[in-house]
């Protein structure tokens, strides 16, 4: 590196001059308190940027020392609006006679992904359907309504109890696909009527937190099932997925469970306790440590909701053993919907592949139906989300067979599969990862 380079490391963010820096060079800068990334050729020192960084400073720093440019038209709906934000963090642009891609990435891929997303763009398929999501959330609230009038109608007993658990359930459930929808900034053109609109969702409609979903789904969307990126694939010692994490714990003789047996306990320990006891714990961590103070306020609207509706027909402990078998109903349906896209896929270690690659690499579809569309709130078009995460889902369909053919085009892998079969491989994938992880603690 020359010796502009060198000054533009010592400045940081407060230079003024435009330098040229290499690959070499912006490499190094990935470090906990030295984080550099590219947009468009352009380099920027984010370092102090971080921490205020809106969608968490995870998701951001999982780029520094690489080109970040499709993440960044992935994530933001106004890219011209966010501009203002990185002018003063710009120190510099690539040099000359380096290419526009890092690590040796394919860049005809690259440029051919570009393309279809601007066709993506000419045919309108980032624009919303309002009456899509005005009718979804009706149906919703209907649902709500529709419990609360057969126990008002039939009385609290056990069949009317268990058939109101269902229905709340599912009314959960669909919610959880709302405001995701919201959370990727997919309805609005305005990123401050999704960021409400899905405070309103996730908070008053499901007692959860918007932040704490924000920080947590973006670093999967940037770097789907890549260990120590994705926190979807923590799963802290209790299981251990794809093909190098088993061996690496075998060969450590590494043993908090009996992993070859992960297939089986994966019915009584993921499913059944993901969202009423993992996932209710990290939220109220999440809002108090953060002091996400907004979010516990919308929290708290659904929870005295809840309460003042239900304590007339159950009672307190009533209310909330019910409350605990909805949040158990849900936690099933939301599991198998959400790992079917993911655990059968690869799950490895940082590859640097570019953004086409790595996201068709993680993910898979699940054959279209009217069922299936609901069921999933069109996760079973994964890939397609996680190309275009602003795109509302109602597009998807229109977008897919132009992604069959650039991947067609280049030769990557375009998986898709039936429902059942996506939950038989969710199975059959742990299976898979124990037993490599049984060859290596016993062999290795």
């Amino acid at each position: 590196m020359g010796k502009g380079g060198e000054k533009g490391e010592e400045t940081g963010e407060h230079e003024a001059q435009i330098l040229f820096y290499s690959w070499e060079e912006i490499q190094k800068h990935n470090l906990k308190t030295d984080k550099w990334l590219v947009i468009d050729r352009k380099v920027y020192n984010i370092t102090n940027w971080v921490r205020r960084h809106p969608g968490g400073h995870r998701v951001i720093s999982h780029y520094a020392g690489e080109d970040a440019t499709d993440a960044f038209w992935a994530f933001h709906i106004n890219p011209s609006f966010v501009q203002k934000f990185l002018k003063p963090l710009l120190i510099g642009e690539l040099a000359p006679g380096e290419p526009s891609q890092d690590r040796d990435k394919n860049s005809q891929l690259v440029e051919d992904f570009r393309a279809l997303r601007k066709t993506a763009e000419e045919m309108n398929l980032f624009k919303a359907d309002p009456l899509f999501f005005s009718l979804y959330l009706c149906h919703i609230l209907i649902m709500e309504a529709l419990g609360l009038l057969m126990i008002s109608y039939y009385g609290n007993g056990w069949i009317t109890t268990f058939i109101l658990s269902c229905i709340l359930a599912t009314s959960q459930a669909q919610a959880g696909w709302l405001q995701h929808d919201f959370g990727h900034l997919s309805v609005f053109k305005k990123s401050v009527w999704n960021h409400i609109v899905h405070k309103f969702v996730i908070g008053h409609l499901k007692g959860a937190s918007a932040n704490w979903w924000n920080h947590r789904h973006f670093q999967h969307h940037a770097k789907p099932n890549i260990f120590k990126k994705d926190p979807d694939v923590n799963m802290i010692h209790i299981f251990v997925l794809g093909d190098s994490q088993p061996v690496e714990y075998g060969k450590k003789k590494l043993k908090y469970l009996p992993y070859n047996h992960q297939h089986e306990y994966f019915f009584l320990v993921f499913p059944p306790l993901l969202i009423p006891v993992y996932f209710q714990m990290q939220i109220m961590m999440s809002m108090i440590r953060h002091k996400f103070w907004a979010d516990l306020i919308w929290a708290f609207s659904y929870y005295i909701r809840y309460f003042i509706t239900f304590i007339p027909f159950y009672g307190v402990l009533g209310s909330l053993f019910l409350l605990t078998f909805v949040r158990f109903l849900e936690s099933h349906w939301f599991v198998w919907v959400t790992q079917m896209n993911h655990i059968p896929m690869e799950i490895d270690n940082e590859k640097h592949r570019d953004w086409l690659s790595s996201q068709l690499a993680a993910t898979c579809n699940i054959e279209q139906s009217f069922f299936n569309d609901w069921f999933t709130g069109h996760l079973n078009f994964q890939i397609e989300h996680h190309l275009f995460p602003t795109m509302p889902r109602h597009n998807f369909w229109k977008v897919k067979p132009l992604v069959k053919s650039l991947c067609a085009k280049h030769g990557i892998h375009y998986e898709e599969k039936t429902l059942g079969r996506a939950f038989i491989d969710i199975v059959g994938s742990l299976k898979k990862s124990g037993d490599l992880w049984l060859d290596a603690y016993l062999h290795k």
